[in-house]
């Protein structure tokens, strides 16, 4: 089942390219800020009875170098079949556009991580014909954030970081964290992130977490107010990354 915590888990990546920062550092690729990336729909169907949806799929013109596709997938568990559509995503996605593809994976937990890494092989017996590989996101190389200036320089990538990082054992130290540098924002922009945060997390309120998200609450409800004068805003800003999780990506189909 699709749930919210899956879709901003992805879609964030199209309005907000440089949460790709930590995958381009790896793979040593220019910086995000410096290519030209726009979202395409993510219909990968070729027939009615293979109905089959990438996540997220990007269009990529790098400052430096050719043109690639990233298509990224949220993973929240292992899933037996997963492998096949993955290296049947690339495999229509290079043909489609004559483009290479980079499969990006984010996992908010390390044993979905270390599964999603594969390889995963076509084989029969000792020849393999295909070989899928994702680069994974995972919160062993998405930095946890520990300082209030990186929320309010960066504030994409520390909403990734803690939807991430949700799982971990410092995931309420790190809420936290969050929560007090969107206090600087105004408040149209505090309730955008807030609003995207509280996407990522919806399917963890009743667990472990829960009263980590009530205090975390209580303390974004000031956010983008003065400090003299505190208080719940009804604001809503002309477009919330909540709101965007249903929109369509506006270029063309596959």
């Amino acid at each position: 089942m699709v749930t919210s915590t899956h879709e901003t888990s992805h879609r964030i990546f199209q309005d907000h390219p440089e949460v790709l920062t930590p995958a381009f550092e790896a793979l040593g690729l220019p910086p995000p800020a410096k290519a030209i990336i726009e979202a395409l729909t993510p219909d990968a169907t070729e027939v009615k009875p293979l109905e089959r949806r990438v996540d997220t799929v990007l269009r990529v013109e790098p400052s430096d170098g050719d043109s690639f596709l990233i298509a990224i997938e949220a993973q929240t568990a292992r899933s037996r079949d997963k492998g096949s559509s993955w290296a049947y995503y690339v495999a229509y996605l290079h043909a489609k556009f004559r483009l290479p593809v980079l499969l990006v994976a984010v996992c908010r937990n390390r044993p979905t991580a270390s599964w999603a890494v594969g390889p995963f092989e076509s084989r029969v017996g000792s020849w393999t014909t295909q070989i899928t590989r994702p680069f994974v996101l995972s919160p062993d190389n998405v930095p946890e954030i520990t300082d209030e200036s990186v929320v309010a320089r960066e504030p994409a990538l520390a909403t990734f970081s803690a939807i991430v990082q949700s799982e971990s054992e410092n995931a309420p130290a790190i809420l936290g964290m969050v929560a007090r540098g969107m206090r600087t924002f105004d408040k149209a922009t505090a309730k955008y992130w807030c609003d995207g945060l509280r996407s990522g997390w919806r399917t963890l309120l009743s667990g472990t977490h829960g009263e980590s998200w009530r205090i975390w609450s209580a303390l974004t409800s000031q956010a983008g107010e003065p400090s003299s004068r505190r208080r719940t805003s009804r604001a809503r800003p002309q477009a919330s990354l909540k709101a965007k999780l249903k929109a369509k990506p506006k270029t063309a189909s596959l």
